[in-house]
């Protein structure tokens, strides 16, 4: 273990010769494009088949052979449909941001109280208005709490496909500085990318207060 103060000088070199801030920034950049296209569609999937029981008997078969498959294990295939480039990691983050947003919006769904929505329907209320006034805001907290989950999860599933595949970004840095035994370069990047994961779990803290 290198001492806090060698970690610290190999911090600054590698912010002024390595070029830590560029390679954070597109690290940052991937997790907040998958974090954000794999929320929206675990949103969207969740709702759809909390709505529609036919919806959920065609798609859970196929979800669930999605979900047992190790998501990490599609990295390489991504690497060398797409190469070297952002969108393996991005997709990498999507499936693994996308199954803690689909199970909490679906499971907040199954248990939504039927005495809100007949009483929704006792005053005329259309499928829309059912859904937009009772169903979606009782699932917010469900929804919140998968996205809290989801977002560390993005920083996992970037790292990885960078580490399989990568040229740029803090994954790359990691094996770059691991094939010189650079164990102090090791640790800058890891609290590099603990302050991603940080910024990124507050962020939705922040956003679910304001919601």
């Amino acid at each position: 273990l290198p001492h806090l103060g060698k970690v610290c000088a190999e911090a600054v070199r590698i912010w002024g010769s390595e070029r830590l801030l560029w390679h954070a920034g597109i690290t940052s950049l991937e997790v907040v494009v998958g974090f954000a296209l794999g929320s929206l569609l675990g949103a969207l999937i969740g709702y759809a088949l909390g709505l529609s029981p036919r919806v959920e008997a065609v798609l859970s078969p196929y979800l669930l052979a999605l979900q047992i498959a190790p998501k990490v294990a599609f990295a390489p295939l991504f690497v060398m449909w797409l190469g070297y480039t952002v969108y393996p990691k991005i997709l990498v983050a999507i499936l693994i941001v996308f199954f803690p947003v689909l199970i909490n919006v679906l499971s907040a769904m199954r248990t939504m109280d039927g005495d809100l929505i007949n009483l929704a329907r006792s005053f005329s209320a259309t499928r829309l208005q059912v859904f937009r006034n009772v169903e979606y805001p009782t699932t917010m907290p469900a929804l919140f709490s998968g996205l809290r989950i989801a977002s560390t999860l993005a920083v996992i599933g970037v790292v990885v496909g960078e580490l399989v595949g990568g040229n740029m970004g803090l994954g790359y840095m990691l094996v770059f500085f691991e094939g010189q035994g650079n164990t102090a370069g090791v640790f800058v990047v890891i609290g590099a990318l603990t302050l991603i994961g940080i910024a990124a779990y507050y962020a939705v803290v922040w956003a679910e207060r304001k919601v």
